[in-house]
């Protein structure tokens, strides 16, 4: 069974917890299977909207993906929730990668 496998059948058996979804979207990141990891991704925010990293990560998959518009949004969200959490590291991410779309 392959890792993402493993983290599939995780998150299968987790699905309220975010890191189960976040993980498989670190994983399709890493094989470069942009739609599956901002499926993932999205999973992981539709239990918790204010996992910011998840954020950060739905917008670099948009990006690989070629849906600029999407992550723009993305980071738009990511920001604020980033902002709202003081959680300033990921927010300055956020910013830099939002800065290289313009």
């Amino acid at each position: 069974m392959s890792r993402l496998e493993q983290l599939r059948k995780l998150a299968e058996l987790e699905p309220n917890d975010p890191m189960s979804h976040y993980g498989v979207g670190l994983e399709c990141i890493n094989l470069a299977e942009w739609h599956e990891a901002t499926v993932a991704f999205a999973k992981a925010l539709a239990v918790d909207e204010t996992y910011s990293a998840a954020y950060y990560h739905k917008a670099r998959a948009e990006i690989a993906a070629g849906r600029g518009d999407d992550a723009r949004h993305t980071l738009e969200a990511g920001i604020a929730c980033a902002v709202a959490a003081a959680d300033r590291h990921t927010e300055s991410e956020m910013r830099e990668l939002l800065a290289s779309l313009a």
